[in-house]
């Protein structure tokens, strides 16, 4: 099921998804449709090496795709590599780790 939907996100753009990271922004990227449009994911550091992540947007005409995913699995992804702390203040993250339940996702997250 999740194979189809990707195969959705590829049409739309001709291309893979590219997760970017805005560090300086504190903020994870997807520029769809070109780069006309965009899903973001932010970000802001509340601690040395804590971070909450706080926000999910996916424009409307994109929705339903699967689009967020790459979002929320480039945020936990870095949590994880850079050993951070993280509050998932965003619901959308807070049900993708409910949906993909790994340790190494539960040991960086603020319960």
């Amino acid at each position: 099921m999740a194979h189809g939907s990707q195969l959705n996100v590829l049409e739309i753009n001709n291309s893979p998804i590219n997760v970017e990271h805005d560090k300086k922004r504190r903020q994870f990227v997807i520029r769809l449709n070109g780069s006309h449009d965009r899903a973001v994911l932010l970000y802001e550091y509340v601690g040395k090496k804590t971070v909450d992540l706080q926000h999910t947007e996916v424009p409307d005409a994109y929705r339903g795709r699967g689009i967020a995913k790459h979002l929320a699995k480039a945020a936990m992804d870095f949590v994880v590599e850079e050993d951070l702390k993280a509050h998932l203040t965003c619901w959308y993250i807070q049900k993708y780790v409910k949906e993909n339940p790994q340790p190494r996702y539960f040991e960086h997250i603020y319960q």
